[in-house]
């Protein structure tokens, strides 16, 4: 008797460890998916900006306006297509051609369904006067199985993206390098940029640790170091510094900017 209850006892406990089991694998899998749908979004950049370029171009004439409707039948729903009849009548006295398209963010509002921000940058010609517009809309995409995609939200006002007023924290130097060490490391610095356009990966070894930097391979000519800030770290050195370049296909100036960490034994090496 006490075998039977034993046996019993076991097998419900399986049952419902597997029943658990199931759970979390189900939850673990509709996790995965659901990332993977938000990661892939390049395929709905895309739908979007084909979308777009359709929708905000036109003019008044019955054939251009006939055109249009049946481009963007492709990319809405039938309850939108619905909505957007006569947005664009040959009564208006605009025509419009977009220049850019740029998809700003795309965020999952649902399992199959995402929210787009993007902005659209038209010529608005009107008699003969032409005017530049620019506006920021989002829509909503809904995402099927197949992959297969529909705009289900129509384009919708939202507010621009704005330049951040955020200002990084300039650093100063605080006098823990002596004058010798960075006379030292600039001519170091001085030396290193002058070979780093054109250097090897065999070249770079000698100066660079690992792959802190790799070679890039380009026909620049080095110009200045631009206010290199030395600060003490340890038994190496942080520079940060910008570095100014005469790139020899375009002849313009081109600044990249550096933060390193600088060691020394017998010579100087880039190590961060």
């Amino acid at each position: 008797m006490i075998a039977l209850w034993a046996v019993l006892i076991a097998s419900v406990s399986f049952g419902v460890y597997k029943n658990f089991t199931a759970i979390d694998m189900h939850t673990v899998h509709e996790t995965e998916t659901i990332q993977l749908r938000l990661h892939d979004t390049s395929g709905i950049e895309n739908f979007v900006k084909n979308f777009a370029k359709s929708y905000y171009t036109w003019n008044n004439s019955k054939e251009a306006i006939e055109a249009r409707t049946q481009a963007i039948s492709g990319y809405l729903t039938k309850e939108l297509q619905d909505l957007n009849v006569d947005t664009i009548r040959t009564d208006i006295p605009t025509s419009s051609t977009v220049t850019d398209v740029l998809v700003w963010s795309i965020e999952q509002s649902g399992t199959d369904t995402f929210s787009a921000t993007y902005e659209v940058d038209q010529q608005i010609k009107e008699g003969e006067q032409t005017t530049s517009v620019k506006a920021t809309y989002t829509v909503k995409v809904h995402v099927d199985a197949d992959g297969n995609m529909v705009i289900v939200q129509n384009p919708t006002l939202a507010p621009a993206i704005e330049k951040s007023d955020y200002e990084p924290k300039t650093p100063e130097a605080d006098n823990s390098v002596d004058a010798d060490t960075i006379n030292d490391a600039t001519a170091f610095l001085e030396t290193f940029f002058k070979l780093y356009p054109t250097a090897t990966e065999k070249e770079l070894a000698y100066y660079v640790s690992g792959n802190v930097l790799e070679p890039i391979d380009r026909d620049c000519l080095y110009s200045e170091l631009v206010n290199p800030i030395f600060t003490k770290d340890g038994d190496n050195v942080k520079v940060k510094v910008a570095v100014k370049f005469i790139d020899n296909q375009t002849k313009a100036t081109q600044v990249s900017q550096y933060e390193l960490v600088l060691h020394k034994d017998s010579n100087w090496k880039i190590v961060g």
